[in-house]
């Protein structure tokens, strides 16, 4: 059963204020649907705003951010749990033990990287957690047509692709996400 959601995504805003409000939407949504949120920490970017928002509504909101990156990513001393860790590899390590699907919002190549190891442990089979895209004002519209390039080529067996979720409305995801647990779970 999901019951926590991680979010991967941005410590910066991007230009285009799409992103920022669909972060808020998304940690509302998150809440509302009474699960708990899972996230890098930060008080700043993306990762501030959803964390924000799901504050807000009362949620449940868990933090996990290296040592290193405290002063630098201005650690989110808002939050009831924040984890400080001593490594990346602990951090991804944690929020994956702590939640039950995975949501990338826009962000760099630390979003694309976090994002990208839990789907390649899906697919390895180490874990059956559902892992997703919000596609916001498009922008994983084109990673999504080289994933389906690279599935066309030959690099990704059947299913694989099917394996990560992209939709631009985080409501819909959050329920094929619980859907899919379910199925799981049976």
């Amino acid at each position: 059963m999901v019951k926590r959601l991680c979010v991967f995504c941005g410590a910066n805003t991007g230009h285009d204020p799409r992103y920022a409000e669909a972060a808020k939407v998304l940690g509302r949504c998150i809440a509302q649907a009474g699960l708990g949120l899972v996230y890098g920490g930060a008080s700043i970017g993306l990762m501030g705003a959803v964390a924000d928002a799901a504050l807000a509504e009362g949620g449940e909101v868990i933090g996990v951010i290296p040592q290193t990156l405290v002063a630098r990513e201005v650690a989110h001393h808002g939050l009831a749990d924040l984890r400080v860790v001593n490594s990346m590899h602990e951090r991804k390590a944690l929020m994956a033990d702590l939640s039950d699907g995975f949501i990338a919002l826009p962000g760099g190549v630390g979003t694309l990287e976090e994002l990208f190891e839990v789907w390649t442990w899906s697919h390895l089979g180490l874990h059956r957690k559902p892992c997703g895209l919000l596609d916001v004002a498009g922008f994983y519209s084109g990673l999504g047509r080289f994933i389906d390039h690279v599935q066309q080529e030959g690099f990704l067996r059947d299913g694989v692709r099917d394996m990560l979720l992209m939709d631009d409305d985080p409501i819909r995801m959050i329920a094929t996400m619980r859907e899919l647990q379910v199925l799981v779970d049976l």
